[in-house]
């Protein structure tokens, strides 16, 4: 899959750096994955969810969470937003307030 886009990874982890390593592997599975669907995807992650028409991943064992629009027939994933449990929990990114 083609994931747009890492810079927002990068600027996460630069401000979370415990973040580091959980979102390079979740990227590396990412560009290698060829997904068809939802079912599909929560093979390998298990802990997604469908949330109003996010993905949203649990990275590091929870402590974060990666919210991404993704489009299957194209094979591309768009990065809404990485949050800290916290910032996710304020239901904000759901208003585009990330």
């Amino acid at each position: 899959m083609h994931v747009i886009a890492k810079p927002a990874l990068v600027a996460f982890w630069t401000a979370h750096p415990s973040a580091r390593e959980p979102l390079e592997a979740w990227y590396r599975i990412m560009r290698q994955a060829h997904f068809q669907n939802v079912d599909e995807l929560k093979k390998t992650f298990a802990r997604a969810d469908y949330v109003q028409g996010f993905t949203v991943f649990d990275i590091g064992g929870n402590k974060y969470r990666l919210i991404a629009v993704i489009h299957y027939r194209r094979q591309k994933v768009y990065i809404r937003a990485v949050l800290t449990h916290r910032d996710y929990d304020t239901d904000a990114w759901k208003r585009g307030k990330p």
